[in-house]
């Protein structure tokens, strides 16, 4: 028996080494195609390559039609000929550096399908069970103590669904703008919910200033008697109101100590919010249940500093769950063409947006040359191409016992749950699951230790119950 388990280790062994020097030779084989795409392509095209080749491609994707258009350029869009700059060689190592990297988009090229009933993963077969149909956009999911799952569409409405599936619309929410990516957010209870009955809502709060409607995220709480919301209380708005109406960021998290944190999106203004303190946007703030602001934040005694910041530079922050077994808030966000980010989010850092990301402007032009910066954090994670990541969740339920311990995050882009794989604390791998589900909008593990995905276009929550 020992020298049979001998043999499979050593084969094993055999098996790693030979991946470890295949990922080698690869990194050897591209490494003069990567200094060259540094030295002559970086400055428009972004530092990461696999970020650049996320896009159409007017003139063609193939090896010998990059070739040409390097070599002989395509002046009228702005791209000069490098054949007097780049010898031959070289930009055929070009040409298949660009070829190699556009794996990075097919891998996600999935085939077009028709929804399943059923998915497989890690021994586990997982039906999708139907909770709520026709809704817009299923925004936010808590279940409450009776079995019922209190569900906000971002069009502006706020479900009440039991548990024999039927729905109640509850009254008194308030108004949003339901516009662009604005709308009705996230929900979260009160750490001791069945004592005072708090629920905590986000949305899109909106005013008239001059012939201009400005927005911003803001938070209210207030208590459900009946089918109508009541006592409600302003907690949290972001200022400054602005004319955007994208990247309000409006997830929320509790840690064990009852400290509500928040994210707010630089709101499409990267060059004066997200690495400003004097303003709420591209931020995590954290506050008291009631609103009020913790003594040792980290910038209140700042001057002119926003008191509620608990962390800065942020995009647009989608996904936000505190990890209760290593005792940290964890964060996604997108990112342009490139560049989505998962974080451990730390008080008082920096995480770098936009004088630092993996990606580039839609258009493809750049708009930063670094990806690191002394002081400011670098992503557990980062997708390229963007995924568009959205909802987030940390699995503790027996009841899913090949994703114990890993985090879900929904994709919109692409429309499958991505699996972050967790070992140490560490990410140590992805897994693409319930592919073709939809555009994934949130995931949600209840109290009862099921896990709910929210998709839309057309809008429904599915409860996963493994078979």
């Amino acid at each position: 028996m020992t020298k049979i388990f001998s043999s499979i280790f050593a084969i094993a062994l055999l098996i790693a080494c030979a991946k470890n020097a295949s990922v080698k030779q690869s990194d050897d084989q591209f490494a003069n195609a990567r200094k060259t795409y540094g030295q002559y392509c970086a400055t428009c095209h972004g530092e990461k390559v696999e970020a650049f080749v996320d896009r159409k491609w007017k003139h063609g994707n193939d090896r010998d039609l990059i070739i040409a258009s390097i070599t002989n350029g395509w002046l009228e869009s702005g791209m000069p000929a490098w054949k007097g700059s780049i010898d031959e060689k070289g930009i055929a190592e070009l040409a298949d550096l660009i070829v190699q990297s556009l794996s990075t988009v097919d891998q996600y090229d999935f085939k077009e399908e028709e929804r399943q009933e059923t998915y497989v993963s890690e021994g586990m077969t997982l039906k999708l069970e139907p909770v709520i149909e026709d809704v817009s956009s299923p925004w936010g999911l808590v279940s409450l103590q009776d079995g019922s799952l209190l569900i906000s569409d971002r069009s502006g409405d706020l479900w009440k669904v039991a548990p024999d599936k039927s729905k109640t619309k509850i009254t008194g929410v308030p108004a949003v703008l339901a516009e662009g990516q604005g709308g009705l957010f996230d929900l979260k209870l009160h750490p001791n919910y069945a004592e005072n009955g708090w629920i905590y809502i986000t949305y899109s709060k909106f005013k008239e200033e001059g012939d201009k409607t400005l927005a911003t995220t803001a938070m209210i709480r207030g208590k459900i008697e009946g089918n109508t919301l009541v006592q409600k209380e302003d907690l949290f708005e972001a200022l400054p109101y602005q004319a955007t109406r994208h990247h309000y960021g409006g997830r929320m998290a509790f840690d064990d100590e009852g400290f509500l944190y928040i994210s707010v999106g630089d709101r499409g203004n990267r060059d004066e919010n997200p690495q400003s303190l004097e303003n709420g946007c591209g931020k995590i703030h954290r506050l008291y249940d009631d609103g009020r602001i913790p003594a040792d934040n980290p910038f209140v005694n700042t001057p002119n500093a926003v008191k509620s910041i608990w962390s800065f530079g942020h995009r647009n922050p989608q996904g936000l769950i505190y990890k209760p077994d290593t005792d940290e808030i964890w964060e996604h966000e997108h990112g342009p063409r490139g560049g989505d980010e998962v974080n451990i989010i730390k008080k008082g850092q920096n995480y770098g947006w936009p004088v630092i990301s993996y990606g580039i402007n839609y258009d493809g032009t750049t708009f930063t040359s670094i990806t690191a910066k002394e002081d400011m954090l670098q992503p557990e994670l980062y997708w390229i191409p963007s995924i568009a990541p959205c909802g987030m969740t940390f699995v503790n339920s027996d009841k899913y016992p090949g994703w114990k311990g890993d985090i879900l995050a929904g994709s919109l882009r692409f429309k499958y749950l991505n699996r972050c794989q967790i070992e140490n604390d560490k990410i140590v791998g992805e897994s693409k699951e319930l592919i073709n589900v939809g555009r994934l909008r949130n995931v949600f593990e209840a109290a009862d230790g099921y896990i709910y995905v929210g998709v839309e276009n057309p809008g429904m929550v599915f409860r996963l119950i493994p078979q």
